[in-house]
């Protein structure tokens, strides 16, 4: 079965806990960020749900950019790796920790 795109996300930050995911994201028509890290989801412009089985991305949900930003993430002062990568531009790097 293939993981939602939330999932893997949240993955792909367990095998990577030096980063820190910023996903930009349309859903159900409102714009969000949602920063990802260490496998936790947490929205950054709307409330987020307290039980973790809720995703934050949901499967309707359309990946516009994703940056990459090394930990510990400041919000004033973030570390950029990679800024706006596409949910295609991802799919080497989930490859490359087997998620």
């Amino acid at each position: 079965m293939t993981q939602s795109p939330g999932k893997r996300l949240e993955a792909y930050t367990l095998k990577r806990p030096q980063e820190v995911l910023i996903v930009t994201a349309e859903i159900e028509g409102t714009e969000d960020q949602v920063l990802i890290y260490k496998g936790f989801s947490s929205s950054l412009r709307q409330g987020t749900a307290f039980d973790p089985d809720i995703p934050i991305l949901p499967d309707t949900a359309q990946i516009l950019t994703i940056d990459r930003i090394a930990s510990p993430y400041t919000p004033d002062k973030p570390q950029y790796i990679e800024q706006g990568l596409t949910w295609e531009q991802m799919q080497p790097l989930f490859l490359q920790v087997g998620v």
